[in-house]
């Protein structure tokens, strides 16, 4: 931080709009690990992060393109998608403590930051969590997709890319828990 009797120049990721150290500091003042979940349009990632002198250490991480593995080959920018990759990080970190890391993200009751948080829960991760901000078990599932789908006559026109990948996005939801099931049976 640059100091003269003029000016005070903020720390450069706080003038970028990228860190808010007032709530960083109460983050790591809990001493324990930090769930960091980050959202784009396309994707999630979930990672558990641990405080250290020398920066941060990173004990974990996953995005939904690690889904393809267990053969998630479709959307990765819904909820779904988010819970599942949630879940593959809390089945690899089981029994481990964390709290919630937001950064600089809005936080919105049923969003995909707070799927993450649920699968990272049913995985094995223990996080303190109200669950009126968790969606529904038939969000998390896909059921709203599949019932859009259903309600729709040309699917392929809404759904491309699941027709490209033969999947049938009317049954979304059997697709879902296979996957699901893929991540909890490694």
């Amino acid at each position: 931080m640059v100091q003269n009797k003029l000016f005070t120049a903020n720390y450069r990721r706080k003038r970028e709009g990228r860190t808010n150290y007032r709530n960083r500091l109460s983050l790591l003042k809990s001493k324990q690990l930090r769930l960091v979940v980050r959202r784009s349009n396309k994707n999630m990632l979930v990672q558990l992060v641990k405080y250290g002198v020398d920066g941060d250490q990173v004990m974990a991480t996953f995005t939904t393109n690690h889904l393809k593995a267990f053969g998630w080959d479709t959307n990765t920018g819904n909820i779904p998608s988010a819970y599942l990759t949630g879940l593959l990080l809390g089945t690899k970190m089981k029994g481990e403590k964390a709290i919630l890391d937001l950064g600089l993200q809005r936080p919105m009751k049923g969003g995909r930051i707070f799927a993450a948080l649920k699968g990272a829960i049913d995985g094995g991760l223990e996080v303190t969590f109200s669950e009126e901000i968790v969606p529904s078990p038939e969000r998390l599932s896909g059921k709203h997709i599949a019932d859009y789908a259903k309600s729709l006559k040309d699917v392929t026109s809404r759904f491309s890319a699941y027709a490209k990948s033969q999947k049938d996005p009317t049954k979304f939801t059997e697709h879902f828990e296979s996957t699901k099931k893929k991540i909890i049976g490694q």
